[in-house]
């Protein structure tokens, strides 16, 4: 049988709800739909919660959430189903795998287990003791009983015989005899195993092509004997390489730091700078491009012939780079709306003001509050408590000498024109030149924030505002005067 789109690209996610959304699988999701987009096709998302035992409450919520961040919308998913094929989650459709698997028995390729695990265990242990490799076709019973839905269902594999077949990515690929079995599609509770259901399921919801991790290389063989015996026309297949850990030598773990995507977003990262960070993790546009600042930017340069065979490492110094190169393209009263939510107790007029400043130092929001945690930004919205050596300059040789300088820095700055730093800073400077620049900026500086490092003394200065610019300074001479 054909696919029931012959044209149309159809691509599908399919995780299993058993856990959190992983990188791995979030990038899988990425190319699937990216294909789909650039070619005017449909992405579909599709839930396998067929292993209830393993599920995890919320996980489903959690993988919506996680795609939706990213941007990545769905034609279909566990919240739209469709008129054609129904509900996309796995759970709801165990009449359609009966059905198919009917089939199956009615062929003769399909027939009930009739050995308990633990009859099984032992012929795997015999197998071992044996030092040959178990196969459940050894053991097939000559003559099948019929099938009432009370045992495991198997697939009966009709012909021994090496597979080939072409991947979009790693061209073609081969596999023996020895990794085909009679496999179980059903099991006794009526939910089908993955190596029946994807199947299935593909073939009823249109799928052109299957993208997905390596893993599943070696189960192909298996697949395609299903797929002949279902008379189904296989799908195209896109192999992924595997995501590496920093090192490029293992593949990546939570012991390398990998997060649930949502950290990612609490954290401050940008869905445009994880689009674009997963996507160069396994493909290059075949150009020294590295910033794709736009959803149609990426989609456009993405193609399925320039996908790596070989793993791409998670990097997640650069992952902070594209973040912060995206950052910095934002809108003005986005960047002040990012800035500000990291920093909710601080005066949020002051926030906007530091903001460019702030996001000069910066990748993350995380490194904001950070930043705010280390006392960085205590001076916002509090006079800053310090010690009165903290004004010395390293050239004088007490505090006492900081006291002119302060005073002429305050009858400047009450003529200054605090619309920007640069306006504050051009009342100053001269005078500045004149002195000494440390002499008279740093316990300008020290005066205003308290602090050995922070910003310049000008951006200082416009955040606060004439008024308590001048507090600050006048706080400052009489520390120095006691």
């Amino acid at each position: 049988m054909d696919r029931n789109n012959d044209t149309k690209i159809v691509t599908r996610f399919a995780p299993s709800p058993t856990g959190f959304l992983h990188i791995g699988g979030v990038r899988t999701a990425l190319f699937a739909w990216l294909w789909a987009k650039k070619n005017t096709g449909t992405f579909i998302l599709r839930i396998e919660d067929t292993d209830k035992n393993r599920e995890v409450e919320g996980s489903i919520e959690q993988i919506k959430q996680s795609l939706r961040w990213l941007g990545i919308d769905w034609e279909f998913g566990p919240d739209k189903p469709s008129e054609e094929f129904g509900s996309c989650l796995q759970s709801d459709r165990l009449k359609r795998y009966r059905e198919w698997a009917e089939k199956l028995v009615e062929k003769g390729l399909a027939y009930p287990d009739p050995y308990t695990p633990e009859e099984v265990q032992r012929f795997r242990d015999q197998a071992e003791k044996e030092g040959r490799p178990f196969l459940f076709r050894d053991h097939r019973p000559e003559k099948f009983d019929d099938w009432d839905g009370a045992k495991p269902l198997r697939f009966k594999v009709s012909e021994i015989k090496r597979y080939e077949w072409n991947d979009e990515v790693r061209g073609k690929l081969s596999a023996g005899e020895e990794v085909l079995d009679d496999f179980i599609i059903l099991k006794a509770d009526g939910y089908p195993t993955y190596n029946f259901a994807h199947i299935v399921d593909d073939y009823d919801m249109g799928v052109t092509h299957v993208v997905r991790g390596e893993e599943f290389i070696s189960s192909t063989p298996k697949f395609l004997s299903l797929y002949d015996a279902l008379e189904i026309t296989w799908p195209k297949f896109v192999t992924l390489p595997p995501i590496m850990g920093p090192d490029g030598k293992k593949k990546l773990s939570k012991r390398d730091g990998a997060k649930d995507m949502l950290e990612y977003a609490e954290g401050g990262y940008l869905p445009g700078a994880m689009r674009n960070f997963l996507a160069l993790i396994g493909w290059n546009p075949g150009t020294d491009q590295e910033l794709f600042f736009t959803e149609e930017e990426l989609t456009e340069a993405f193609s399925l012939n320039k996908i790596q065979k070989s793993g791409g490492a998670f990097n997640e110094d650069k992952l902070k780079w594209m973040n912060k190169e995206h950052l910095g393209r934002l809108p003005v009263e986005d960047k002040v709306t990012y800035v500000q939510s990291a920093l909710p107790n601080q005066d949020p007029e002051k926030v906007a003001k530091l903001t460019p400043t702030i996001l000069e130092r910066i990748h993350t929001k995380t490194e904001i509050k950070e930043a705010e945690a280390a006392g960085e930004y205590a001076w916002l919205n509090t006079a800053p408590d310090y010690d009165i050596e903290l004004l010395k300059w390293k050239n004088d040789d007490s505090a006492a000498a900081a006291l002119p300088r302060l005073q002429k820095v305050s009858e400047l700055i009450k003529t200054a024109d605090f619309t920007t730093p640069e306006t504050i800073k051009a009342t100053i400077w001269a005078y500045a030149e004149e002195v000494g620049k440390g002499e008279v900026l740093w316990p300008l500086r020290v005066a205003l924030s308290g602090l050995e490092r922070s910003p310049d003394p000008f951006t200082l200065a416009s955040v606060l505002g004439v008024e308590e610019t001048l507090s600050r300074i006048q706080t400052a001479c009489d520390k120095i005067e006691g």
